[in-house]
């Protein structure tokens, strides 16, 4: 059969009145038209000469009396030569099968409570034509058996393995478990992976996650409500029942359900995956909302396969895309699309013709087989005037985190060397230890050594380094417990001992050693923490998630938590092809983690939605730094350290050779400043007066107890303060330039965060002359002049760039067979455009990057300041913003006009859209965006074509970032009207105004 043996399926359709049958109690019910119900005799005859194929249908009422199987069968008994009787669910389990109703064709499957047993000693016994194998059905409950059955067909599976508890084998049943992996059989598992029970009928399926993300599990089961799974902490696997334990495959949240009828009949549709945030989402009526989509070719020889070898004529199973290929995860069997009169018409057509093809001949039935048409064709779509968004690429910063710290200490105590080995230190020369378990046997070093230290125990030299093993505990203990990426500890091997001379030596850990003892070997130990993002961060990242939608078709307007918008709206009906990639800080990818929960309104833990919405982007090195440009950029600092050496106002000189470029924003921070050795001493004194107020709150009885922001104690900040105090200021009383970045970060979270609790009353002061130095030093460590920022950014976003080209160039040369879901427009009702499709590709990144990709836009020659106005006034704005806070983006808009020629200029509109990122709670008056392009110049630069739009102050609270804004339709005023492909033209948006920001305090 054609995989379209639909349209002219209705052959002679009866005149008389069709009906199907329910057994009932020594009697036949028959509908009469569509729907009632009306009693005949065992013995009364229908149609006119008695020959009609019996088709039964044996299965449980809450299948049989379904609504799609209702559907079906009113559709089936509009064959002239069919008859459907439906086996009373009473009769199928209290009476024998010699009293069942006799038929010609059986359509039986097997749900809870069915009698499979019996139903095969029915069909044993009368010999009906079966649409779906018995025995088949057995198999198709146990998942083992299911999965070697597809192996057996060639068909893509993940990577399996079975714990098969119940085998007397033991071989059958080895099970290790550690803190991300689990060895099941001696085949290793690394988090996440899911486990599934071996029974088919048990749909307590749980999927580990990495300590990486978050840790714990979501626990799916049959949908409860709006409920189909829950997040749960436990990350230990069942220790009792047999399971089948496979790799987690990253499907973007998306599940695709595949019901065939017949091998060359398959209707696909897609869902949120049940594992993405557990909520099930419904129509008006109740049911589950799903949307059909297009198979590729290599999915519907998936099909035809599945179909074939579990001999099931109507089937289900699950399809899941990831990578690049298609998985089958799990064959459901005999079951039906829920609510797609598309469906039921080809089923019906499908199954009846199908069933008189087969017994036609044998019953003496004059039936012949139905004309049949190719693929019906895909209905187009009506474009309007205004252009199709195709493509949205965005790179982001990441949200507000703790400030980093590092904390440095050379140790030669053996049980420091045991673990070293033990990690494979001695290959390498180093070791890099973050795993909770690596984290911990850390941390019982030194509560041991402090121990031995307490009870005078300790050599000497431990006794030295008190402090820092005080402060290795103290960081190790935080949050009473170890999970994400927010401490890890590096050990590296030093032959001759460590070299002094060290900016976080605490100066004592070489004290005992003069320059001519030969030392021994040691290991210097590097603690990293801080970082991370904070929950402030998280809201951040959330609401601009919120906020980014109304970038999209029918997003104008409010932008809160709206169902309908036409980014979910897009989104649900599998017409966005969304990435999310993500560098591999834990800050970064729990940035995009929240930022996709907004985006796409989802809800819970963020440690699901990080599993399967997140891509690390550092596996194909495409956040990764050239090395060469490191190279460049010490070389930079090294220069702008000398340049702000100078105990007196900025010159012109100065400032000529501090600014090359004349940034606006750098020649205000330098008015700031005016002298820079006077300025840095301010706030080292600025400093100290802090630290003061620090340890005279941790002594306090009052205050001692306070609790800081995320879980900081007066102890870690003191330290955190101290460092920076001690660093700061050499000890040739010069300023180290390359710690302002570290005392605008920490000052500026304080005073976020902490300044309630702190009361400093100069903290404001402190910032302000913080900040104003590192306007200046944080954008001249990429570079002072044009050539060095290009050189430096170049070697830090090139892969970007080429990513974001391809990204771009894809939608111009689409091809036809990607992995992506597609809406079936022959399916879909109550979409308007279902061949609408918009890729979208987000970026997660750090400060570096937006940075080199700012710099690439103003530099790299993409427009002549000179011969465009706007392009002049946008880039004069960019040189207006003093930072790149958290939340900054760069966002890339390809608009498409089909109705101009494909090789025309006109076809393609592309825009550029720029923010600065959140606030702080201080000087928010940032510089307000450009403006649009009037219509009379964008007429007359037509040849420079393109649109960029840069927005300004967006959000006017510090808890809300900033966002480029939807624009109007093109064609209003004030929009662009050229749409091309060369250079970039430029349309500012509407500012977005939040109607209730969320306050971070």
């Amino acid at each position: 059969m054609s995989y379209t043996e639909l349209e002219h399926g209705y052959q002679g359709l009866r005149k008389a009145r069709p009906a199907f049958y329910f057994g009932d109690e020594g009697t036949v019910r028959f509908f009469k038209g569509r729907g009632n119900l009306t009693e005949v005799g065992d013995d009364d005859s229908y149609g006119e000469d008695g020959k009609q194929v019996v088709v039964g249908v044996c299965a449980m009422a809450k299948k049989s009396q379904s609504k799609p199987m209702k559907e079906i069968l009113t559709r089936l008994q509009e064959f002239e030569y069919i008859k459907m009787i439906v086996f009373a669910e009473e009769d199928i389990l209290k009476k024998a099968v010699e009293e069942w109703p006799t038929c010609d064709c059986l359509i039986s499957f097997h749900s809870k409570g069915f009698p499979l047993d019996k139903a095969i000693q029915y069909a044993t016994l009368r010999k009906p034509f079966i649409i779906n194998n018995l025995h088949m059905q057995y198999d198709i409950q146990d998942r083992r058996k299911v999965y070697s059955i597809l192996e057996s067909e060639g068909i893509e599976i993940p990577r399996y393995a079975v714990l098969d508890r119940d085998s007397p084998d033991p071989k059958h049943h080895e099970l290790i478990e550690s803190e991300d992996h689990v060895e099941v059989n001696g085949i290793v598992f690394n988090k996440p992976f899911v486990e599934k029970p071996v029974s088919a009928e048990d749909h307590n399926i749980y999927i580990y996650y990495p300590t990486s993300a978050g840790g714990g599990s979501q626990r799916l089961f049959r949908k409860i409500g709006s409920r189909s799974s829950v997040y749960s902490p436990e990350s230990r696997v069942r220790k009792t029942g047999s399971f089948i334990y496979e790799d987690f495959m990253p499907t973007d949240g998306t599940d695709v359900k595949v019901y065939t009828v017949g091998p060359d009949y398959a209707h696909a549709e897609a869902r949120k995956s049940p594992a993405l945030d557990g909520k099930v989402e419904r129509d008006s009526e109740g049911k589950e909302v799903r949307y059909p989509v297009i198979l590729s070719n290599a999915e519907k020889l998936i099909s035809r396969k599945v179909c074939l070898a579990f001999k099931q004529t109507v089937c289900g199973f699950d399809l899941l895309r990831a990578n690049g290929k298609s998985f089958v995860c799990d064959v459901n069997g005999f079951s039906f699309v829920k609510n797609s009169n598309k469906y039921y018409d080809d089923c019906a057509k499908i199954l009846g013709n199908m069933i008189l093809r087969e017994l036609a001949p044998t019953l003496h039935i004059p039936w012949s087989v139905p004309f049949q048409l190719d693929d019906p064709p895909i209905v187009p779509t009506t474009f309007g005037k205004m252009m199709e968004l195709r493509c949205v690429v965005a790179v982001i910063r990441h949200g507000d985190r703790t400030p980093k710290q590092k904390m440095k200490v050379e140790v030669r105590h053996p049980k420091f060397f045991e673990i070293f080995e033990k990690y494979g230190g001695r290959a390498d020369g180093h070791v890099k230890l973050k795993r909770p378990k690596q984290l911990q046997e850390i941390l019982d070093i030194a509560r041991s050594l402090l121990n031995e230290i307490e009870h005078r125990a300790a050599d000497p030299e431990i006794e030295e380094k008190q402090g820092k093993l005080e402060q290795l505990k103290s960081v190790l203990e935080m949050y009473g417990h170890f999970s994400g990426i927010n401490r890890k500890v590096q050990m590296k091997y030093q032959p001759k001992g460590r070299p002094r001379g060290s900016s976080s030596d605490d100066g004592k850990d070489n004290i005992c050693c003069d320059s001519d003892t030969p030392k021994e070997p040691s290991l210097v130990l590097i603690l990293k923490w801080g970082g991370e993002l904070t929950p402030a961060g998280r809201i951040q990242a959330e609401e601009l998630g919120k906020i980014f939608r109304c970038m999209y078709p029918g997003g104008q307007g409010e932008y809160a938590g709206k169902q309908g918008l036409g980014l979910l709206r897009l989104h649900s009906t599998f017409r966005h092809d969304l990435k999310i990639y993500a560098s591999d800080e834990g800050r970064v990818q729990m940035t995009a983690a929240a930022f996709a929960k907004g985006l796409l309104a989802l809800e819970g833990e963020l440690t699901p939605i990080l599993v399967q919405m997140v891509k690390s982007a550092n596996t194909n090195g495409l956040l990764d730094n050239d090395c060469d440009a490191s190279k460049h950029q010490n070389m930079a600092k090294a220069q702008l350290h000398n340049l702000m050496q100078q105990n007196r106002d900025f010159t012109a000189e100065d400032r000529s050779s501090i600014n090359p470029c004349n940034a606006i924003s750098i020649s205000m921070a330098m008015d700031f400043v005016k002298n820079p050795v006077k300025c840095c001493e301010r706030v080292q004194d600025l400093i100290q007066k802090l630290m003061n107020i620090v340890r005279t709150k941790k002594d306090d009885p009052k205050t001692k107890d306070a609790v800081l922001y995320h879980g900081e104690t007066w102890e870690l900040m003191g330290r955190r303060w101290g460092k920076i105090e001690k660093d700061f200021c050499t000890k040739n009383k010069t300023y180290d330039i390359s710690k302002i970045p570290d005392i605008y970060d920490c000052i500026k979270y304080d005073l976020q965060h902490n300044q309630h609790t702190l009361q400093f009353d100069q903290a404001e002061e402190l910032y302000i002359n913080a900040k104003h130095l590192a306007d200046i030093v944080i954008p001249q460590e990429y570079g002072l002049t044009v050539q060095e920022k290009l050189t430096i950014s170049q070697g830090i976003c090139t892969p970007l760039l080429k990513k974001i080209r391809a990204d771009l160039q894809r939608n111009i040369e689409e091809t036809g067979e990607e992995t992506v879901n597609r809406l079936n427009p022959r399916y879909s009702h109550g979409v308007s455009s279902p061949g609408r499709h918009v890729r979208t590709r987000l970026y997660f990144t750090s400060e570096s990057h937006v940075h080199s990709l700012l710099t690439v836009l103003r530099y790299g020659g993409l427009i002549d300041n000179m011969k465009d106005e706007q392009w002049r006034r946008a880039m004069e704005y960019v040189s207006m913003v003093s930072e790149l806070n958290y939340m900054s983006q760069i966002v890339v808009m390809l608009y498409e006009d089909p109705t101009k020629d494909p090789s025309s200029d006109e076809r393609f509109h592309v825009e550029l859209h720029f923010s600065p990122g959140v606030n702080c709670c201080v000087q928010k008056n940032l510089p307000p965006g450009p403006g649009f392009r009037p219509h009379s110049r964008n007429e007359q630069s037509q040849s420079q074509s393109t649109s960029q739009s840069v927005t300004g102050s967006d959000v006017e609270d510090s808890s809300t970032p900033q966002t480029p804004a939807r624009c109007d339709s093109p064609g209003t005023e004030g929009s662009s009207s050229s749409v091309e492909k060369k250079p970039v033209t430029i349309s500012t948006r509407p500012k977005i105004k939040t109607s209730a920001p969320i306050p971070i305090k």
